[in-house]
């Protein structure tokens, strides 16, 4: 498996796990041991997309990654378009 589809991976399953816990602290706002899990896995998520970023250009367009010159966010294929079963 090549970094980048490594990275993409990573980056899904972190996301995945936060979104999950997330959704968890939403009704049960006092467990500790979660809330712990979420920022442990939160600040995992955010080194992995640094990571991919610096490597390969931003995940997004929302104004969270700076973008370089020239910008490479129309650059193919797109994070969501890599192609997972090969």
């Amino acid at each position: 498996m090549s970094d980048k589809r490594s990275l993409i991976v990573k980056i899904t399953e972190l996301s995945f796990a936060c979104v999950d816990l997330n959704l968890y602290l939403d009704s049960h706002p006092e467990d500790t041991n979660a809330i712990n899990m979420y920022n442990n896995l939160s600040g995992k998520l955010n080194q992995a997309i640094s990571s991919y970023e610096k490597k390969y250009g931003a995940l997004t367009n929302f104004g969270t990654s700076n973008s370089k010159q020239p910008s490479s966010w129309i650059d193919e294929p797109w994070p969501w378009e890599i192609e997972f079963n090969n």
